[in-house]
C-alpha cells in the first residue's frame, strides 16, 4: 500500500510537472506551440486513465495552480480547459467507456469550462470578451468596405445589409461555440488516444463513419423547428428567432453529417474508388442543402436496408 502511494504520488508530481511545460511551450513558444496546444491533455489523461477520480482531480487542481504561478493570470483559463479535457478522458478510458462517450464527455467539459470562465469574466471582471470580439469584427469589416469604397469607388454592402449580417453572427454564438467546442473535442480525442494506446492504456474505436446513425429525434427536432420557422416566423432579435437560429445550426450539421454517412455507405456497398468518398465529402460543402436532405431520407426511411437487398440480389 505505501508503495502504491508514493508510485501515485510520483506520478502525479511527473505529470503536474508535464502539463505545466506543455501548457507553457503553448502559450510562450510560437512555432511548436501548435503541437503542445494539441497534446497539453495527455499527462492528465494518462494519469486520470491509471488512477481514481479524486486522485485525478487533485492533480489537475494542482496543476492548475502550478501553471498559475508560472503564467499568471492569463494562462489560467487555457489550463482550466486543457486540466478539464485530460480528466475526462482519462475517467472515461479508466471506466473503459465508448469512444463517442469520451467525445461526447470531453465536448461538454470544454463547453462546459469556457462558459464557467464566460460567466467569471462577465461578473467579477465585467469583461465581455464575445461582444468585444464581435464589436471588433464589425467595426473591421466596416473599414475594409470603406477602404475598397475609396478604392474603387463602389458600394459592396450597404450599412443595413452589414447590420443583418452582424446581428445574425451575434445571434448565432451558442451554436457556433458548441459546435466549435465540440470540433475541438474531436481533434483533442484523435490526436490523444493514440498517444495513450502507445502508453499502454486500452482505447476505444469509433465506429466506421458509414455505419454512422444519428438518434431519430434529431430528424424530429429538425421538423419541430422547421414548423416554427415556417408557421410561426419569429421576429429578428427575439428569444424564439435565438433559439431556433441555433438549433437550425446544430441540426443542419448532424443532418449533413448523417447525409454524407450516407453517401459513404453507398459508395462502399458498391465498392466504389476510396477517392470518391473524399470527393462526397468536400461536395457536402457547397452542396449541403442536398446532403441535409440525404440525411433525412436516411434517418426517416430504411434506404441502407433497400440498398444492402438490392446489392445482395
Amino acid at each position: 500500500m505505501p508503495n502504491n502511494q508514493t508510485r501515485r504520488l510520483a506520478h502525479g508530481a511527473m505529470m503536474i510537472a508535464l502539463f505545466t511545460i506543455f501548457i507553457a511551450i503553448a502559450f510562450y513558444v510560437p512555432i511548436i506551440s501548435l503541437i503542445a496546444t494539441l497534446f497539453a491533455p495527455l499527462p492528465l489523461a494518462w494519469y486520470s486513465a491509471k488512477y481514481d477520480r479524486s486522485s485525478s482531480i487533485f492533480v489537475a487542481i494542482i496543476a492548475c495552480i502550478v501553471t498559475f504561478f508560472f503564467g499568471g493570470l492569463l494562462i489560467l483559463p487555457f489550463s482550466l480547459i486543457y486540466a478539464a479535457v485530460g480528466v475526462v478522458i482519462g475517467d472515461g478510458l479508466r471506466l473503459k467507456k465508448s469512444k463517442i462517450y469520451l467525445f461526447m464527455s470531453t465536448g461538454i467539459a470544454v463547453l462546459m469550462t469556457f462558459a464557467i470562465q464566460y460567466v467569471i469574466s462577465l461578473k467579477l471582471f465585467e469583461t465581455d470578451f464575445i461582444q468585444e470580439f464581435m464589436q471588433l469584427m464589425r467595426e473591421s469589416y466596416t473599414k475594409t468596405m470603406e477602404l475598397s469604397e475609396n478604392l474603387t469607388g463602389q458600394t459592396a454592402a450597404n450599412q443595413q445589409m452589414l447590420n443583418v449580417m452582424f446581428d445574425t453572427m451575434e445571434a448565432a454564438i451558442p451554436a457556433t461555440i458548441t459546435m466549435g467546442a465540440f470540433f475541438f473535442a474531436f481533434i483533442l480525442i484523435s490526436t490523444n488516444l493514440p498517444m495513450l494506446k502507445r502508453l499502454g492504456i486500452n482505447v476505444p474505436k469509433f465506429r466506421a463513419f458509414k455505419n454512422m446513425r444519428m438518434p431519430k429525434a434529431v430528424l424530429w427536432y429538425y421538423l419541430i423547428v422547421l414548423s416554427i420557422n415556417l408557421f410561426i416566423s419569429p421576429e429578428t432579435g427575439t428569444a424564439l428567432y435565438v433559439i431556433c437560429l441555433n438549433f437550425s445550426l446544430v441540426l443542419w450539421l448532424l443532418l449533413t453529417l448523417q447525409g454524407i454517412s450516407f453517401v459513404h455507405y453507398v459508395l462502399d456497398a458498391y465498392t466504389a474508388p476510396p477517392f470518391l468518398k473524399v470527393l462526397a465529402t468536400i461536395m457536402a460543402i457547397p452542396l449541403y442543402s442536398f446532403f441535409v436532405l440525404l440525411g433525412i431520407f436516411d434517418l426517416g426511411f430504411d434506404i441502407r436496408s433497400l440498398i444492402k437487398g438490392k446489392i445482395q440480389k
